[in-house]
């Protein structure tokens, strides 16, 4: 499975066919998962277009699989006869999603979840083989696709919403959402080991009862003893059966990990799921040199565990090496209601909290906390309570002709091209860790009551719900 310079696959390798090459194989897969896996099932249910695909059987199970999901009947109906006429375009800021579907969470929380692993970046980090670092490296965001497959969405970050995280591994976390149109979240965290950056943008198309998601980010992730630059591009994610049946997410395609100082890079192909569930959460590739010679393969699963093993030109396993585990997910809480893991539950909980909480954090917003609780109600009340303010910020903005500008974030005027569309780069400013250092060192911080304070990242005071 090794690639020569033009690119093409040669060898069969882990995750190889023969002939064709990887390529082919994939192209296969998707084409067995078109036709094999999934069934519209109008007639059945009477709906135009409504394709329901169930990821561990064949298609005549579309009927059935297209009653069961967490939708009450009537609510799933009348969803599916809103949502039609957006079938084809980017709902990303178009639709206001029910509480439902939600998990109590933002996306910028979620953001944070890729510092679980983060001890795969000590390894990284103190490792002097260049070739050995971006396994590990790598290895560290493919960790965080355990957390993705969930498949409750997260709540949208209100404009200026932050979140904090300290007290894990020596790490301090920002993240802020920094523009709500199109919406674009940016954080930074930083260790004695690291430093991370992200701008993150999603760009989707809804195809009915299923949305493609493309991912138009740019991480920058730079190791501190040596100083190399790595940049990643993600694989899309799509998600099935978004109104009828169990929903299920996927993520086939590849990822590239660049070491923009060296040239070296990854590249690892995550496979489609196809008959029976077959090659569902399975990802394979190699680590090549920057004359893109293969060096090391990489093999697993991205909800269980990876492994490597050097290899020779043609990616096949050098003789008397063995195949040695790098990282495996953590047990999970059994029987989750949002599936999460203990990682996430730390993620919600204020014992990852600096002192004196900015009242902008996530984790003090009141429809999310409802929804914590199980008072869907409440939380479809207050999220639509949150967007309403949200509007009338933004009217005020807008009358007083000005811009908002983030508080840990700036737009550096560059626009990073990613394969599925152009994205506006915001990069850290510093003035959080002054903020938390003069509170660090203060000795007469008072103690903000988490169970008391109001969630407020708005720009005005005044600004009042018309």
């Amino acid at each position: 499975m090794a690639a020569n310079k033009d690119g093409n696959q040669t060898g069969t390798g882990s995750g190889g066919g023969g002939g064709g090459g990887f390529f082919s194989s994939i192209a296969s897969s998707l084409s067995n998962f078109g036709s094999a896996m999934s069934k519209s099932v109008n007639g059945l249910l009477g709906y135009e277009g409504l394709e329901v695909v169930n990821p561990e059987g064949g298609n005549e199970d579309a009927g059935a699989e297209a009653q069961r999901g967490r939708w009450k009947a009537e609510d799933r109906d009348n969803y599916w006869k809103m949502m039609q006429k957006y079938i084809g375009a980017d709902i990303t800021s178009l639709v206001t999603l029910p509480v439902i579907i939600c998990e109590p969470m933002t996306n910028l929380q979620k953001m944070a979840e890729l510092m679980e692993y983060s001890y795969l970046l000590e390894l990284a980090d103190e490792c002097e083989d260049p070739h050995m670092r971006l396994v590990y490296a790598a290895t560290w965001f493919i960790s965080l696709y355990y957390a993705l497959q969930r498949t409750w969405k997260p709540f949208n970050p209100i404009l200026g919403e932050t979140y904090e995280l300290v007290n894990h591994a020596g790490i301090t976390f920002i993240a802020e959402q920094v523009c709500h149109h199109p919406p674009i979240g940016a954080a930074h965290a930083e260790s004695e080991h690291f430093t991370y950056d992200i701008t993150s943008k999603v760009k989707s198309k809804f195809l009915g009862n299923s949305v493609e998601v493309y991912p138009l980010g740019r991480s920058r992730l730079t190791l501190k003893k040596s100083g190399v630059v790595l940049d990643l591009v993600p694989p899309p994610t799509k998600v099935h059966n978004l109104i009828f049946g169990r929903t299920w997410i996927d993520s086939p395609g590849e990822m590239i990990l660049t070491n923009l100082t060296t040239g070296d890079k990854v590249l690892l192909y995550f496979q489609p799921c196809g008959w029976f569930g077959a090659g569902r959460y399975e990802v394979d590739g190699y680590v090549y040199n920057n004359e893109e010679e293969p060096k090391i393969l990489m093999t697993g699963k991205w909800n269980e565990s990876m492994s490597y093993q050097p290899c020779d030109l043609e990616g096949e396993p050098l003789p008397g090496s063995t195949m040695k585990e790098v990282w495996k997910a953590a047990d999970a809480p059994k029987n989750d209601k949002f599936q999460y893991t203990y990682f996430a539950q730390k993620i919600n909980s204020f014992d990852t909290a600096p002192k004196k909480l900015l009242a902008s954090d996530s984790r003090l917003r009141p429809d999310r906390s409802a929804l914590e609780k199980g008072d869907v109600s409440k939380a479809s009340s207050e999220k639509s309570r949150l967007e309403e303010r949200q509007r009338a910020d933004r009217r005020t903005r807008e009358a007083k002709g000005d811009e908002f500008k983030p508080k840990w974030f700036n737009f550096s005027n560059e626009i990073c091209p990613t394969p599925w569309g152009d994205l506006e780069v915001y990069e850290y400013n510093g003035k959080y860790h002054e903020h938390r250092a003069a509170i660090d060192k203060s000795d007469h911080v008072e103690e903000a009551d988490v169970k008391t304070t109001e969630f407020n990242p708005w720009q005005y005071e005044d600004s009042v719900v018309a």
